[in-house]
C-alpha cells in the first residue's frame, strides 16, 4: 500500500494516530470474524439438518404414496410467514416467528378419517422448508459479512499497519537525520566563530 505523507512531526502524530486506531480494532474484528464464521457454520449444520428431516419425511410419506393420491394439497395454504430479526455479532438475521396457515374447508363425513393429520403433515414439512430457507439465507448474510471482515482484517494486517508503520520510520529517520545536520552545522559555525574571535 502506498501511503502519501510529509516528512514532519504534524505527519508523523497524524499517522501514529491512525496507526493506534487500526491496532484497536484488529482485535475486535479478528474476534468478530471467528464468531461469524462460527455461526456461519452453525446455520449451514441447522440447514443441513432440517434437509435431512424434510428428506426423511418425504420418504415416509411416498411409502403412502395411494393415500396421498386422494388428499387435496389446496385445503392448506400459508396465509402470512412472521419474520423477526436478531443480530448476531452486529449482524441482523432473520428468525421464524410464525406462520399462519388458512385451512380450506372439507367434508368430515365424505373426507378420509386422516384429513386432520394430513393437514398436519403438510404443515409441518412446510414450516421445516421455510426454516431451511431462513437458514440458508441467515448463511448467506453471515457469509457475506464474514468475508467483508476477513478482508478488512487482512487490509489492516498486511497492507495499512505495515504501511503506517514504515512511514513512522521513514518520517524519524528524517527527523533524526535532519537534528543531526542541524546540530552539526550549529557546532561548525560555533567553530568558526570561536576562530573567528580568537584572531
Amino acid at each position: 500500500m502506498e501511503l502519501k505523507f510529509q516528512y514532519n512531526k504534524t505527519s508523523l502524530h497524524a499517522i501514529r494516530k491512525q496507526l493506534k486506531i487500526r491496532e484497536d480494532a484488529l482485535p475486535t474484528l479478528k474476534n468478530k470474524e471467528s464468531a461469524l464464521r462460527a455461526e456461519v457454520q452453525k446455520a449451514r449444520d441447522k440447514a443441513h439438518e432440517l434437509d435431512v428431516q424434510i428428506q426423511q419425511r418425504f420418504t415416509e410419506l411416498d411409502k403412502l404414496h395411494r393415500i396421498w393420491s386422494e388428499f387435496d394439497p389446496s385445503l392448506v395454504s400459508i396465509k402470512n410467514v412472521e419474520i423477526e430479526s436478531r443480530k448476531i455479532a452486529g449482524v441482523r438475521t432473520p428468525i421464524l416467528k410464525q406462520i399462519d396457515y388458512e385451512l380450506g374447508e372439507f367434508n368430515m363425513f365424505n373426507a378420509p378419517s386422516w384429513y386432520h393429520e394430513g393437514l398436519e403433515i403438510l404443515k409441518s414439512l412446510s414450516q421445516l422448508q421455510i426454516e431451511r430457507l431462513l437458514f440458508l439465507r441467515k448463511m448467506h448474510i453471515l457469509d457475506y459479512v464474514r468475508k467483508k471482515t476477513t478482508q478488512k482484517v487482512n487490509l489492516y494486517e498486511k497492507a495499512q499497519i505495515p504501511a503506517f508503520n514504515d512511514a513512522i520510520r521513514k518520517i524519524k529517520r528524517f527527523l533524526e537525520d535532519e537534528e543531526t545536520l542541524s546540530k552539526a552545522a550549529q557546532k561548525i559555525l560555533k567553530n568558526r566563530m570561536v576562530k573567528e574571535a580568537a584572531s
